[in-house]
């Protein structure tokens, strides 16, 4: 399977198989691609469609087979959430697939399963959960619970993501940073994501990059572009990260968040720039245009401009 996502075509040869195999239950091990790989070959085997044509919310109409998950990752939360994304090879674009169908039944959660992670998986995954706390605590379908969830989720990975990474067995560590994902996915698949997210799937459909690296390098401008929209939010995550913002102005408390999440993805090694990882200038018109029609972009707190997307874009070029 791809490491950087999941393709339509290998959800349908799953699905041949599982019917040709008689299977009445699936088990998913590994990180997001794998568990959502799962999901898709239980609703398409239940249904009976071709997997492109769950694109969007609520579109299942069957629940798929049961499904039990053990995430080797901390930081996708496939295993908790209501989300599929799936690559459509022929449009080259990230589809979303959202519904309460493809919660999996029961997650096995053990923080042994990460210890083998590469330091860069750690980090790119790590950053992934981070930026599902952001997200969703931004979310214009944010909620109390929801705000617990993804509050907490994002100290845990501030605490601890680094030494995940330079610490691999470090088995606190690893406890904490699994726990952060679990949490962060309990805050997103209720509140929904972004404009992060909505940028990330562009560039994973396009281009094939990882998920986790593309989330770490948009994090910064996003949260520029959202700022004023939702300050009062951003400060109280910058809280939750160990930062003291009450008394600074607006302009001071973003440059105090944006150079934090700048200094954690320095130190857990992903320093890459969008052209760095082959993304070029006449890339970004499709990149923009896709995200603007990416799902995740409707919960975002501004919604913005082919235009302004593709700007953002260009920022971190």
């Amino acid at each position: 399977m791809n490491l950087n996502g999941l393709y339509n075509y290998e959800v349908m040869q799953g699905a041949e198989f599982c019917r040709a195999e008689k299977c009445d239950l699936i088990i998913a091990i590994g990180g997001g691609s794998p568990m959502d790989c799962a999901k898709s070959i239980g609703i398409v085997s239940s249904n009976e469609k071709h997997i492109l044509e769950f694109e969007g919310v609520d579109q299942v109409a069957i629940p798929g087979l049961p499904l039990i998950c053990i995430p080797t990752t901390a930081g996708s939360s496939a295993d908790v959430s209501q989300f599929a994304i799936i690559t459509d090879t022929t449009r080259r674009v990230k589809i979303a697939i959202i519904s309460k169908t493809l919660v999996p039944d029961v997650a096995l959660i053990d923080p042994q399963t990460t210890t083998t992670m590469s330091p860069a998986l750690t980090a790119a995954t790590g950053v992934d959960a981070l930026v599902h706390g952001f997200e969703a605590y931004v979310s214009n379908a944010s909620s109390p619970l929801t705000d617990l969830y993804a509050l907490e989720a994002i100290r845990l990975v501030t605490c601890h993501l680094a030494n995940a990474v330079h610490q691999p067995h470090d088995a606190f560590a690893r406890n904490q940073m699994m726990l952060g994902s679990l949490m962060a996915g309990l805050a997103f698949s209720n509140a929904s994501l972004g404009l992060v997210h909505s940028m990330s799937h562009s560039l994973g459909g396009l281009l094939d990059l990882a998920h986790g690296d593309s989330n770490a390098i948009l994090l910064e401008p996003v949260v520029a572009f959202n700022f004023h929209a939702t300050r009062e939010r951003y400060v109280r995550i910058g809280e939750a990260m160990g930062l003291t913002l009450r008394g600074l102005d607006a302009e001071e408390q973003k440059y105090a968040l944006q150079r934090t999440l700048a200094d954690l993805r320095h130190r857990v090694g992903i320093r890459q720039t969008l052209g760095e990882l082959g993304v070029t200038q006449r890339d970004l018109p499709h990149l923009a245009s896709a995200a603007h029609r990416d799902p995740c972009l409707a919960t975002n707190p501004v919604q913005p401009t082919v235009a302004e997307i593709e700007k953002l874009y260009e920022q971190v070029l």
